[in-house]
C-alpha cells in the first residue's frame, strides 16, 4: 500500500519530574529536508535522532520538536536576571546613540529576547532521561507512520478512480474511429472534386489517403496508454516508495494522451481526451504527495 508523506504525530512521557512530549509533522517534498528543535539539554542526541527519523519516514519537509516541562516547580525554568538586565541597558544606550524610542512595554520586549530563561541543573542528564527522549521520538514516528498510512489509503482510493475514469474514456474512442476515417476519405475527395479541369488518378488518390490515415491511426497511442494505465496500478499494488516512479508513469501517459488529441481530427473524440487530460492532471497533483 502506498504512504502519504503527509503526517503528524505526538507522544508524551514522564520521567524524572519532567514531561517530555515530542511532535513530528511532515509535508511533501522531492527529498528529505528536516528541522529538528530540542532542548540544550538533548543537543547530543540531535544526530541520532535525524537518522531514526529520516531512515522511517524517508523523504518530506519534517518538522521535529522535542519539549521538556517540569512537573514539579523546584525544576522549572528561572528568568536570567543578569541577561535581562544587559538587554535593558544596551536597549537604553541604542536608544540614546540612535535617538529612537524606548520600548513602551520592557517585559515584551525583553522575555522575547534569546537565553532569558535558565534551567537551573547542576548535575548531568540521566541517562534513563535520554533514553526517555529516544523513545518518545520513536512513539512519535510510530504516530506520523500511522497517519501516513492512513492519507495513503485516501490516496490509493482515489488514484483507482481516476485510473478507471481514463480507462473507461479510452473505451469511448473506439466508437468515432470508423467515423471519423470515412469523414476524412469523403471529405478530402469533395475538395478534389471541386477543383475544376482537375483530372487525377483514383488508384493513386486511393493510396496517398491510405497513407495519410495511417499517419492518423491512434491505435498503437492506445495500446501504450492501456499499458501505462496497468503499469500504473501494477505499481499502486506492490510498493510503498515508488512516488517518483508514480510520477514518471504519469508523465507517458500524458505523451500518449496529448498524442492522440493531436490525431483526433474529431469533436467528440477531442472531448474524450480533455476528460482524461482532467483525470491526469489530478491524478499528478496528487501523486506529488506519495511517498
Amino acid at each position: 500500500m502506498i504512504l502519504s508523506m503527509t503526517g503528524f504525530g505526538k507522544a508524551t512521557i514522564v520521567v524524572c519530574n519532567k514531561k517530555i512530549t515530542a511532535e513530528i509533522k511532515s509535508l511533501n517534498s522531492k527529498q528529505m529536508d528536516m528541522t529538528v528543535k530540542l532542548p540544550l539539554l538533548y543537543r547530543e542526541l540531535e544526530l541520532e535522532l535525524r537518522n531514526a527519523v529520516a531512515m522511517e519516514l524517508g523523504r518530506g519537509k519534517v518538522d521535529v520538536y522535542v519539549a521538556c516541562e517540569s512537573i514539579d516547580s523546584a525544576g522549572a525554568a528561572q528568568l536570567n536576571t543578569e541577561m535581562l538586565r544587559s538587554y535593558k541597558s544596551q536597549l537604553e544606550n541604542l536608544s540614546q546613540q540612535l535617538g529612537l524610542p524606548e520600548p513602551n512595554d520592557w517585559y515584551a520586549t525583553l522575555l522575547r529576547m534569546p537565553e532569558v530563561y535558565r534551567q537551573d541543573v547542576n548535575e548531568e542528564v540521566a541517562q534513563e532521561e535520554l533514553d526517555a527522549v529516544r523513545e518518545v521520538v520513536r512513539l512519535a514516528l510510530q504516530a506520523t507512520t500511522e497517519f501516513r498510512t492512513q492519507e495513503g489509503a485516501k490516496l490509493y482510493h482515489f488514484f483507482k478512480e481516476r485510473i478507471s475514469a481514463i480507462q473507461q474514456l479510452l473505451g469511448e474512442i473506439a466508437q468515432y474511429e470508423t467515423a471519423r476515417t470515412e469523414k476524412i476519405k469523403s471529405h478530402l475527395i469533395e475538395q478534389l472534386e471541386q477543383l475544376e479541369q482537375v483530372d487525377y488518378d483514383k488508384s493513386r488518390l486511393e493510396q496517398e489517403l491510405i497513407f495519410y490515415i495511417e499517419k492518423l491511426d491512434i491505435t498503437e497511442e492506445k495500446t501504450r496508454l492501456q499499458n501505462h494505465l496497468n503499469y500504473f496500478l501494477e505499481t499502486l499494488e506492490n510498493a510503498e516508495r515508488q512516488g517518483k516512479k508514480l510520477g514518471f508513469i504519469t508523465q507517458e501517459m500524458g505523451r500518449e494522451i496529448n498524442t492522440t488529441g493531436s490525431k483526433s481530427n474529431n469533436a467528440e473524440m477531442q472531448k474524450i481526451v480533455v476528460e482524461m487530460k482532467d483525470n491526469l492532471e489530478q491524478i499528478k497533483e496528487q501523486v506529488l504527495n506519495v511517498l
